[in-house]
């Protein structure tokens, strides 16, 4: 970990994938509802597609994904194969289910034997796989001459996943500019903890932010949660403290 890292206030593990069942997790309860969007991996971690909750039924340990509105057909996985879930509740508090796939076409993926998968106290950040262009700067190019055009596969409050062709070394400290949808661009200063060849030629980062200001932080969480329940109405909230989205 380099010099930069006291600024980030996280360690490598904070942007590892969730721990296995057994290395201390925390159980807690979840209350699902139809509409209820979700991002499907593989157990290793793999995006596979998003769906959106069609079938649930409290008590029940079946679930029924559909294609969100306006997305793309489902990937077909084979049937008894493993899956995770990801999704978050209306506090921002990240969840992980597992489950086993019962049935799966490109409009539908029914899954068995749905149960809250248990996730380290300390990694409740959601994450959003978004696929967005993206830029990074070398941290002495303050006049962004230089762009370098990346792909941001994912992104939380406290990191992001990057794809890029250019070879970077662990502890080099960048910038990274984004535009995630309507919303205005985004730029972070952050640090590569974790270089992956992920094909011959494209390597992926994991990119650690800075530690975020509290108006950034802000920021961030509201846009994230507004691409992921499709939300446009304003951020406020009507009352301080009032239930409902951003």
């Amino acid at each position: 970990m380099g010099f930069f890292s006291k600024f980030f206030g996280r360690s490598d593990d904070d942007y590892e994938e969730y721990e296995d069942e057994s290395s201390g997790g925390v159980e807690r309860t979840l209350e699902l509802h139809n509409g209820m969007p979700l991002e499907v991996e593989t157990p290793e971690g793999v995006p596979l597609f998003g769906g959106r909750v069609s079938g649930y039924t409290e008590g029940d340990t079946t679930l029924t994904l559909e294609r969100q509105p306006g997305g793309l057909s489902l990937k077909i996985r084979e049937l008894g194969t493993g899956v995770l879930l990801r999704g978050f509740d209306e506090n921002m508090t990240q969840f992980v289910l597992k489950g086993t796939v019962q049935e799966s076409t490109r409009l539908v993926c029914r899954l068995k034997d749905v149960k809250i998968r248990p996730v380290a106290e300390q990694r409740h950040d959601f994450r959003l796989h978004i696929n967005a262009p993206a830029i990074l700067y070398n941290l002495a190019d303050e006049t962004r001459n230089n762009p370098e055009q990346c792909v941001l596969v994912d992104i939380s409050v406290g990191g992001a996943c990057l794809e890029s062709e250019f070879l970077h070394g662990e502890d080099e400290v960048l910038r990274l500019k984004f535009k995630l949808e309507n919303y205005a661009p985004m730029e972070y200063m952050g640090e590569i903890i974790r270089v992956v060849e992920y094909q011959p030629g494209k390597f992926r980062y994991g990119f650690l932010f800075a530690q975020l200001s509290e108006p950034e932080l802000t920021d961030l969480t509201r846009t994230l949660y507004n691409i992921q329940v499709g939300n446009r109405q304003p951020w406020a909230r009507k009352l301080p403290g009032e239930p409902g989205h951003w």
